[in-house]
């Protein structure tokens, strides 16, 4: 009996502290967050315009995450300050977790060529951008461009390599435009490679035997555009940088990890920043566990970096990541049935799991907020933000309230800068059927 009471007793205490110490978290956050009015992406960011980091206003590459694919709020929120940093800091590159296949038709369409929104939207190959919150950021961009020059308009560019459908037949138009000497057995490779698919349960040594042959293309396209100065630079660049592309992503069917696919997004967005953009400014749209500096969470095979780690490593300072984390809300995810189909299905989350980041966060007086993370370590007072808790993880497949991934990292080890949002709905996918 008695150690039964002291049990309980030693529980009453531990509890007692832990409500302080959280009673503590909230009140900073009260007192120190910069309030976000709204998720709505067509106001303006009034409390973070007069209360802006000094890191962030002195950044140049801004990687925005999302916690989920699939939160309208994440995706509204990005494109607030998207628009932000176009207009206060020109910022005119934008980058997404998506192909290079996907950038010509919009590109096109954002600045001002022929198609509608319905067309352009079929560029994307990552479903989760098929919605209307990207489309009406699109549309903004083709707004923002009009009576601009080329040199002052939004330039929207790839940086994934899961996607290369028809560069192979980019490169055979150069060929046949030009008749340039690549024989017809290097261009079925050139076939092969582009059809290629990933298979994640087999090991392969597939780059090894396409990657010479691929390099012996690009090899005959340099030579031959260096010996002609009348041919157009433009076409013979894009098929170049297309062929990149190509070879990553031959790189990626022999070295699928996680790992591989992202120090392959990093020299993406290297090579853009130092080629494409004019001020080597950049915001980057993708998950939080691409954007984040720490690393993969704990679901990672090998300890190799992610994206964001690459990112924060080469530009230092110059890098800003912005990670999301959420509180409850309306949360979509895919169904995988027995009979092979597949169904969408929304889940309501009434609570934030025990154990997270968000069981706290949640408890403060704004609805959405950013938290500068360099003042929040600077601050002795708390600690809360330099200790592992539990984060919520929705890729691609959503959320499934059977099988939820959850991994515990610190926050202060992660990113510059946290927008927590309260409550969270879907994005809207049935934007293109009325």
């Amino acid at each position: 009996m008695l150690l039964k009471k002291a049990a309980l007793f030693i529980t009453c205490i531990l509890s007692f502290q832990a409500y302080c110490q959280n009673d503590k978290v909230v009140s900073w956050i009260n007192s120190n967050a910069i309030k976000i009015d709204n998720a709505s992406p067509d106001t303006e960011l009034s409390y973070f315009k007069n209360n802006a980091p000094e890191k962030f206003k002195n950044a140049k590459i801004f990687g925005f995450g999302e916690a989920s694919h699939h939160g309208k709020e994440f995706f509204d929120i990005k494109a607030k300050f998207f628009k932000y940093l176009v207009q206060t800091q020109n910022v005119k590159v934008f980058i997404i977790e998506d192909s290079y296949t996907a950038e010509s038709g919009i590109n096109k369409w954002i600045s001002g060529g022929e198609g509608d929104i319905e067309t352009i939207d079929e560029n994307f190959k990552i479903v989760p951008w098929k919605c209307k919150e990207v489309v009406n950021l699109l549309k903004w961009m083709r707004e923002y461009n009009l009576n601009k020059t080329e040199d002052q308009q939004i330039r929207f560019y790839g940086m994934d390599i899961q996607n290369v459908d028809n560069i192979n037949f980019q490169i055979r138009e150069l060929v046949n435009n030009y008749d340039i000497p690549v024989s017809e057995d290097l261009l079925v490779e050139l076939d092969r490679s582009t059809e290629k698919k990933v298979d994640y349960e087999k090991t392969t040594d597939w780059a090894d035997i396409q990657m010479p042959k691929l390099e012996e293309i690009q090899s005959i396209l340099v030579n031959f555009q260096s010996r002609d100065s009348n041919l157009n630079d433009a076409e013979f660049y894009s098929a170049i940088r297309a062929l990149n592309y190509l070879k990553k992503y031959t790189y990626f069917i022999q070295n699928h990890y996680s790992q591989d696919r992202d120090l392959k997004m990093f020299e993406n967005v290297k090579w853009i920043v130092e080629n494409l953009s004019k001020n080597s400014k950049a915001f980057i749209w993708a998950h939080n566990e691409h954007i984040n500096y720490r690393g993969f969470g704990n679901y990672s095979r090998r300890n190799i970096y992610n994206l964001g780690k690459y990112l924060k490593e080469y530009y230092n300072d110059d890098y800003y990541s912005v990670g999301f984390d959420f509180g409850i809300g309306t949360l979509g995810g895919y169904v995988f049935k027995k009979d092979k189909s597949i169904e969408w299905k929304n889940y309501q989350m009434s609570e934030p799991y025990p154990g997270s980041y968000a069981k706290t966060l949640v408890e403060t007086k704004d609805d959405i907020y950013f938290i500068d993370m360099q003042m929040a370590l600077n601050d002795k007072s708390i600690n809360f933000f330099n200790q592992k808790a539990k984060q919520i993880m929705l890729g691609g497949p959503g959320y499934n309230p059977d099988n939820v991934t959850l991994f515990k990292k610190k926050f202060s080890e992660m990113y510059d800068g946290l927008i927590f949002i309260k409550n969270i709905s879907v994005a809207d996918y049935g934007w293109n059927s009325n």
